[in-house]
């Protein structure tokens, strides 16, 4: 007889999920998994996000992606809204990977430079750099998680280039 599997996994389809309530809040999400051990890491780091948050405060770790992605569903009523989109689409190629803590001018320069080479206004450029800047502006003010604990902690200083 195999060994038992993990209280809140159910495999649907041959993709395993999870349903489970920990420290009051439910995590019923896909694995993306078919392997039984890769659901069973999966489900333990979502409920140990879960813990240092609710414990802690620790934030958990959000993707920029993730937050534009939040921005655009937020914003569908905007006249400029395709503007911000392609933008957006940009802007990912380069930070849409990246934890929101790690968007800084820094971590944008790859962003410019390969704009400039493109032959960008800087206008153009800076047009990226208020939506990205606003939108880390709204992870740390406004957007707050299921434990009241804003998606970012601090929004960084994000200078615009001289037009």
């Amino acid at each position: 007889m195999g060994r038992k599997r993990t209280p809140g996994l159910y495999n649907r389809n041959g993709i395993w999920h999870v349903d489970k309530q920990v420290l009051g809040h439910r995590i019923c999400e896909s694995t993306g998994s078919d392997k039984l051990e890769e659901a069973e890491k999966f489900l333990a780091r979502r409920i140990e996000s879960i813990r240092q948050a609710a414990i802690y405060g620790v934030r958990p770790k959000r993707k920029f992606r993730e937050a534009a992605t939040r921005f655009l569903m937020e914003n569908q009523h905007k006249a400029s809204i395709a503007d911000d989109a392609s933008a957006i689409k940009l802007l990912d190629t380069f930070i849409g990977e990246l934890p929101l803590e790690a968007v800084h001018i820094g971590s944008l320069q790859p962003y410019i430079e390969s704009r400039k080479r493109d032959g960008v206004k800087s206008r153009t450029i800076n047009y990226g750099l208020q939506l990205t800047r606003h939108i880390l502006n709204l992870a740390a003010g406004e957007w707050r998680d299921e434990y009241g604990l804003t998606w970012l902690m601090a929004a960084p200083k994000i200078k615009l280039l001289p037009e």
